[in-house]
């Protein structure tokens, strides 16, 4: 049986490579996030995307560095046209923020890929309740199949 496709969202990079926090919320999404890295390595074929390499290459430089190490044998997705394109859309259609469309190309870069899921930790626009549904129906309209858009803790279910 092939493996689902996984496309791992620069927050969870992010979350994975990052110094312990004294804040709660971000403490235990930290662990989450540690608990899930060896459940994809497993079970899933995961992907990144030229567009998570350009946002986790900024900030300081050791912790550049400590997410580059983190992501160093996952396949990278190219920006393409047909991945503007559906990005562009969807920012148009009003669900993303214009000033957010790194969000939508995450969502385009799953969706033009043929992704099973989308993982992150971006409440804001990407996993919000209010407004992913709206997501997966303007995708479906364009003639694609969307990716499931999750948290880590979603993903991870009872996994572990």
């Amino acid at each position: 049986m092939a493996k689902e496709k996984v496309y791992i969202e620069t927050s969870v990079v992010s979350y994975y490579a990052s110094r312990p926090s004294r804040d709660l919320v971000i403490a235990a999404r930290q662990e989450t996030t540690r608990e899930l890295w060896p459940v994809l390595v497993n079970r899933f074929d995961r992907y990144i995307s030229m567009l998570v390499l350009m946002e986790i290459g900024k900030g300081d430089p050791t912790a550049v560095d400590e997410r580059k190490e983190a992501i160093l044998d996952i396949p990278v997705l190219n920006i393409t046209h047909e991945t503007e394109s559906l990005a562009e859309a969807i920012v148009r259609e009003g669900l993303i923020p214009e000033q957010f469309g790194e969000d939508s190309l995450h969502i385009a870069l799953a969706t033009v890929n043929g992704m099973d899921y989308l993982v992150t930790w971006n409440f804001r626009h990407l996993n919000n309740a209010l407004t992913k549904t709206h997501i997966m129906h303007f995708i479906e309209k364009q003639g694609y199949f969307p990716p499931v858009l999750c948290s880590p803790d979603e993903l991870l279910g009872d996994s572990v």
